[in-house]
Parts: C-alpha cells; sequence; structure tokens
C-alpha cells in the first residue's frame, strides 16, 4: 500500500502548491514527480530520465499538432472564417438546439481524428459559436469534449481500442459496430443532460467569456466582409477530411487497422541490434498512410489555409506572419503543463505503480467485464495515461478470454476502453488542456471535465453489460 499513499500524498502537494500557493502548473508538475519519485524508491539517476521521457514521448507530435492546430485557428479566425461558420451555423440549427449541432459534429469527427487535434480544431469554432450566440463556452464546450472522449475510448481507428482489440483478438470492425451502439446514449447522457447539471453545481464557470488565454480575442466582423461558408469550412476541417480519407480506406482495405511501418529487430554476427523499418509497398497505401498522420495532416492543412485565409484575401505575408507569431505564444504554457503531466505520468509507470495493481486482483471472481473495468480505471486514476491503462488492463485480463466468443472479446474491448476515459485528473494531460482551454481553474476542471470522464466511463459500461444480455 505504499506506493498508493506516496500517489495520494503526491497529488494532495500538487493540488496545495495550484491552489493554495499559486505555484507555476508546470513547476508544480515537475517538483511532484521528482519527489514521488523519491516516495516510490525510483533511483536518483532515472527520475530525470522518467522525467526527459515523459515531456518527449508525449510533445514529440503533439508539438506540431498543437502548434500548426493553433496557427490554422487564428488564421481562420483572423480572416473571419470562424465568424461565418459560427454565424452560418446559429441560423441553421437556432440557439436552442446549437448544443446538440456541436455534440453530432464532434462525434462525427472524433471517429476520425485524435482527442487531441479535435480539440485543438474544434475551440476556435466553438468558442466564436458561443460568443455569437452569446453563451457560456462550456455550455457547448462539455458536449464537444463528450463526443470527442466518448469516440476516443470506444472506436477504432484510435489507438487504444485498435490496440486492445489486437490484444484481445477482437475484430475491429466489430469492436466500430458495438461501439456506435455503445456510444450514442453515452455522449448524450454526458453531453447536453450533463450540462444540465453542470451548470448548477458549478455556476462560477459557465459566464460568457469575450476572450480565451490560449486563443486570444475574437474580432468583430461584418458578415458581406468575411470569407464564404463553404471555403471557411473546409479550411477548418481540411484534417479531418485527410484522415477521414485513410480511415475509411483503412477499414475496407485492411481490416480497419491504420496502415503503418513494420518495424523489425535483428541481430547480426557480430551481435549488434539492428532496426528496420518497412513501409508498404504501393504508392496508393503510402500515400494514405502519410495524410492520415495527424502530423503531416496537419501540415498539409496549414498550407491550404495560408492559401484560402492567406493569400486568397489578399493578406500581406507580414500579417500572416504576424498572425502565426501570436498563436504560437498562446499555446506556449500550454504546451508546458502538459508536458509536465505527461512527466508525472511517466514516473508512476517507471516506478511500478501498474505491476502492483495487477497483483491485487489476481483469483477475482468478478464478472470479466466488470473486473477488466474495475482493473482499467484503477490504472487511469494511478498513471494518468487512458492508452496505458488499457493496454495494460488488456494484458492482465486476456487469459480470462480463452474460450471466449468474437463477441464477447469485442465488448470487453470497450469495458476495457470506457474504464480507460474514467477520472481524468492532475496526472493526465487531457485534464490541463481542458483547463488551460477552457479557462477554468483547477477546482472547475475537477468538477467538470473530470465527472464528464467518469459519467462516460459509467455510462460506457453500463451500456456494454446491457449488451452482454443479448449478444454472447
Amino acid at each position: 500500500m505504499t506506493s498508493f499513499i506516496v500517489l495520494a500524498l503526491g497529488v494532495l502537494f500538487l493540488l496545495l502548491m495550484i491552489i493554495k500557493f499559486k505555484m507555476n502548473t508546470f513547476i508544480a508538475l515537475i517538483l511532484t514527480a521528482v519527489l514521488v519519485g523519491l516516495g516510490l524508491g525510483m533511483p536518483l539517476g532515472q527520475i530525470p530520465a522518467s522525467i526527459e521521457k515523459g515531456i518527449g514521448s508525449s510533445l514529440g507530435e503533439l508539438a506540431i499538432v498543437f502548434g500548426f492546430g493553433a496557427m490554422l485557428g487564428r488564421l481562420i479566425a483572423d480572416a473571419g472564417g470562424a465568424y461565418r461558420i459560427a454565424k452560418t451555423l446559429i441560423n441553421a440549427f437556432g440557439k436552442k438546439r446549437m448544443q446538440w449541432a456541436i455534440m453530432v459534429a464532434s462525434f462525427i469527427i472524433g471517429i476520425a481524428l485524435f482527442f487531441e487535434v479535435g480539440m485543438v480544431l474544434l475551440i476556435p469554432i466553438v468558442f466564436a459559436v458561443a460568443l455569437e450566440a452569446s453563451v457560456p463556452l462550456l455550455y457547448l464546450g462539455v458536449p464537444m469534449a463528450a463526443g470527442l472522449s466518448v469516440t476516443h475510448g470506444f472506436l477504432p481507428p484510435h489507438p487504444a481500442p485498435i490496440a486492445i482489440s489486437g490484444a484481445l483478438g477482437a475484430n475491429p470492425g466489430t469492436v466500430l459496430l458495438f461501439g456506435i451502439i455503445a456510444a450514442i446514449p453515452t455522449v448524450i447522457v454526458a453531453g447536453p443532460i450533463f450540462t444540465v447539471l453542470a451548470k448548477k453545481f458549478v455556476p462560477e464557470a459557465f459566464v460568457v467569456k469575450k476572450k480565451l488565454t490560449a486563443f486570444g480575442e475574437m474580432k468583430e466582423w461584418k458578415l458581406e466582409e468575411t470569407p464564404g461558408f463553404g471555403i471557411s469550412i473546409i479550411t477548418a476541417l481540411m484534417p479531418v477530411i485527410l484522415m477521414a480519407i485513410s480511415t475509411i480506406y483503412s477499414i475496407i482495405a485492411n481490416d480497419g487497422k491504420p496502415f503503418a511501418a513494420v518495424v523489425k529487430n535483428s541481430v547480426d554476427s557480430a551481435g549488434k541490434l539492428t532496426t528496420t523499418s518497412t513501409y508498404p509497398h504501393s504508392l496508393l497505401e503510402n500515400v494514405i498512410m502519410f495524410i492520415g498522420n495527424p502530423v503531416s495532416a496537419m501540415i498539409l492543412s496549414l498550407l491550404f489555409a495560408l492559401v484560402t485565409m492567406g493569400w486568397m484575401r489578399r493578406k500581406q505575408n507580414t500579417e500572416i506572419a504576424e498572425t502565426i507569431v501570436d498563436s504560437v505564444k498562446s499555446i506556449a504554457m500550454l504546451l508546458l503543463v502538459i508536458g509536465g503531466g505527461a512527466a508525472f505520468k511517466q514516473v508512476l509507470i517507471d516506478g511500478g505503480i501498474s505491476g502492483q495493481i495487477a497483483d491485487l486482483f489476481q483469483g477475482s471472481s468478478l464478472s470479466p467485464l466488470i473486473l477488466a473495468w474495475i482493473i482499467t480505471v484503477i490504472l487511469r486514476i494511478a498513471l494518468g495515461s487512458a492508452t496505458v491503462a488499457a493496454l495494460t488492463a488488456a494484458g492482465l485480463v486476456q487469459p480470462l478470454l480463452a474460450s471466449a466468443s468474437p463477441n464477447m472479446a469485442a465488448l470487453m474491448v470497450l469495458a476495457i476502453g470506457a474504464g480507460s476515459i474514467a477520472a481524468s485528473h492532475v496526472n493526465d494531460a487531457g485534464f490541463w488542456m481542458f483547463k488551460e482551454y477552457f479557462d477554468l481553474d483547477v477546482k472547475q476542471t475537477l468538477k467538470t471535465w473530470t465527472v464528464l470522464e467518469t459519467i462516460i466511463a459509467v455510462v460506457g459500461l453500463a451500456m456494454v453489460l446491457i449488451m452482454s444480455i443479448w449478444i454472447h
């Protein structure tokens, strides 16, 4: 139990530093990671290596995704495209149905995009809609986050569901079908229904904001000065379009698995380890693999935005450069905070907490679906990473599926996926992303984001258990 006490004390220390003493979040996260590493008995030399690994593995891809995503969003906003999209959506759906429109759009977009990419792309548009409709950003932000989170945890081709499907021998297509059935009621409960409750419990978070720290202040526009709705929405959703093409092709041609390089390790006669990567032979598959990668999708989309929201709007290069510089300044601290959360997570993983959690459940007589969910939830709370929690849990419950049907394996994937979303808190990068993007304090984030993620996990498990009555 010592490790769990150390973890609890570490979380309390972090909250105390941020809430009570108003310490910079990034610094508080790194200090907490060091202290928790010491408490877990890690060698002194391993702690900085774990911190470096955590930050590097998290920001390696996110630096480009967030950086280019912020540039893309600011280009669209500064050209008036975000205002045009907001105005058109409000006119089409009305204020009363706007929340549902945002939720459905986020769900559809979330199938093709990673959670982080979807958040980066949708925040500017949702912010513009909230301003134009004079509603609190969270009123639309909670359904948006619900749509992105549910697809991230439940549906292939997202990394965790695909990886768990492979580990448990489930068909990704079956997981996708069952996942959609479970996801629809889940996102409705966690989105519009939870928003009603959240407004009562956290009223101070539901205020109309004119400016976001991570995005800046929205300009006022006359509609005739803005680009057309068609070109604006295509520019904003270009990463979605590129990744959707890759996703659809992989479902049709590759059994739902994304195209990726095959990495092989070999040892030569001298005992030297060499690593080789073999890419798909087909030119088409290489192209699909390229455009489906979040990094290359964001690069191509930014180039497209420079044309449609920059030069086609007769903007000077100096204006475009100023927009890009401003966009990067606004997310600098956000990237550091996410990196700090990833460093804390890595220290917990390297400190061996996941193995101790596994030992707790040896010989349990619980239902395999409930057992898998509980193990994943505990791992998620302890480690922070949804993907690591899901993959670790999949390895632990794999022996329980020795004689199970393919359909039961698919349900197990969903149970683990639901558990991997639960109780996101201070050791999860998503927690800090939501806090920074929506300009909330830690208490408000715990009452909104953490509760939202837990509702998704609980309702998701309930849907899996209901489906298991008819599906064997």
